[in-house]
């Protein structure tokens, strides 16, 4: 796991203070894997209805294969309440921009040649890292607890384990081979996670905002390359009428937000594919299989999220969730007008 040992060592400095008028949950204290993971979620609801409206905006760098910077970003987020909210991400060869009004509408505007998969992550990555409680299903998964060296310091981890065929109830499992959340020993902070072993997130500079914990920088890894990095330049109050969170004159409005087509058929508008390597630890152990994917497609045609549904071998998961977070699509058209779509996808490793 030397891509663990890397990405910590980039990270920086702890946790900063954090205005409190309670003594805070302390990870570090706690056994309970289960109990970790609701003692941070409430620093993480950035969708209260009681937190004051807000406006957030980031510059992001994208890398090219060889570790070299190239395209530059900005995401932006506009927040009013839980029903009202927009987000923004631009760059010279593309934009996104999608909103959501009062009466329950969403309105879109997209431009250029799609987002990359990761330029999507920097939302959730900011404002909802933590696993929702779906994948947290105790029929599906288990918790273990481990510690991670940072410094002087052990940070708290939780792993989320699939129960997979091959793996069944594994005692002992290294650190980050599945997706593992590390935290502040003494805040419920959460300050890298990783995924399947090669892919890690870091989590940085975190400051205070209306009682929630937010990283003013972060940055994604796939092993020792570096796929992407963030810095929030402001966090600033907002109008419930801010003109922003009004869609322009010129936005769309589905009339379907999203359809479920078989996975057949989504091969059939595929137009760019990029074909997973088999990883040198499946190849020694001698598996190989299927690993089935949930996807949603986007309206430009682009991978939005991916979520593992069966996989027989972590490293067969990261390396078809890095191959097929590339893929494009033709986009799927409905009455005329492109549709998100939600699917399965089989990548077969042999």
């Amino acid at each position: 796991m030397r891509s663990l040992l890397v990405l910590a060592l980039c990270v920086g400095a702890l946790l900063s203070g954090f205005a409190q008028t309670a003594p805070l949950p302390q990870p570090g204290q706690m056994k309970d894997p289960r109990a970790i993971l609701a003692a941070a979620a409430p620093y993480y609801d950035f969708a209260d209805p009681a937190l004051k409206p807000w406006h957030l905006r980031a510059t992001y760098q994208l890398y090219d294969e060889d570790n070299k910077p190239k395209e530059q970003g900005t995401f932006e987020y506009w927040w009013a309440s839980p029903k009202v909210y927009r987000s923004t991400w631009a760059r010279p060869s593309a934009t996104h921009t999608d909103w959501q009004t009062v009466d329950g509408k969403h309105a879109y505007i997209v431009t250029g040649d799609g987002l990359d998969f990761f330029e999507y992550k920097v939302q959730s990555a900011l404002l909802s890292p933590l696993p929702v409680s779906g994948d947290l299903d105790t029929t599906k998964i288990r918790l273990d607890r481990q510690e991670m060296k940072f410094g002087a310091a052990k940070l708290p981890c939780v792993m989320v384990i699939p129960l997979m065929p091959q793996h069944g109830q594994l005692q002992e499992v290294p650190l980050g081979l599945f997706p593992t959340y590390c935290f502040d020993p003494n805040l419920p902070a959460l300050r890298i996670s990783y995924s399947f072993g090669t892919m890690a997130e870091g989590f940085n500079s975190i400051v205070e905002m209306q009682a929630r914990f937010l990283p003013k920088e972060i940055a994604f890894f796939e092993g020792k390359r570096q796929i992407l990095s963030a810095k929030v330049e402001s966090i600033t109050g907002l109008s419930p009428s801010d003109p922003a969170l009004t869609p322009d004159a010129q936005a769309s409005y589905p009339k379907t937000e999203k359809v479920d087509v078989p996975a057949g058929f989504a091969v059939g508008l595929l137009v760019k594919k990029v074909t997973p390597v088999y990883p040198q630890d499946a190849k020694d152990a001698r598996v190989s299989g299927k690993v089935v994917l949930q996807a949603v497609i986007g309206r430009d045609g682009r991978i939005h999220a991916l979520h593992v549904i069966e996989a027989p071998w972590p490293s067969l998961v990261a390396s078809a969730i890095w191959a097929v977070s590339q893929w494009q699509y033709k986009p799927y058209m409905l009455d005329g007008e492109p549709v998100e779509v939600e699917t399965t996808v089989n990548v077969t490793s042999r």
